[in-house]
């Protein structure tokens, strides 16, 4: 599977906030993000990214904790190699 192909423009715009350092990620199985503070509003979104592995959290939390999120290096390809300053492996 080619995930360039198969993003659609929310989802790359999410993975943009996430490189930006803009969003936190909740320590769960079905991990919800917020952006700036805020939820964001597509939680299937944000379930699929983190499925396909395109996010992850920064560092571990307790359950339901939120945690810096991270762009990894899947993700980064998603967005076609673009520069990030943390990614997770």
């Amino acid at each position: 599977m080619d995930v360039r192909t198969e993003l659609n423009h929310r989802e790359r715009a999410t993975l943009r906030a996430v490189a930006e350092g803009h969003a936190e990620i909740s320590c769960s199985c079905e991990p919800d993000l917020f952006v700036d503070g805020l939820a964001c509003c597509d939680q299937h979104t944000a379930h699929r990214l983190a499925h396909l592995g395109l996010v992850a959290p920064a560092r571990g939390g307790r359950w339901g904790e939120r945690v810096p999120a991270l762009l990894t290096d899947a993700g980064a390809v998603a967005l076609g190699g673009l520069a990030r300053p943390g990614v997770a492996a």
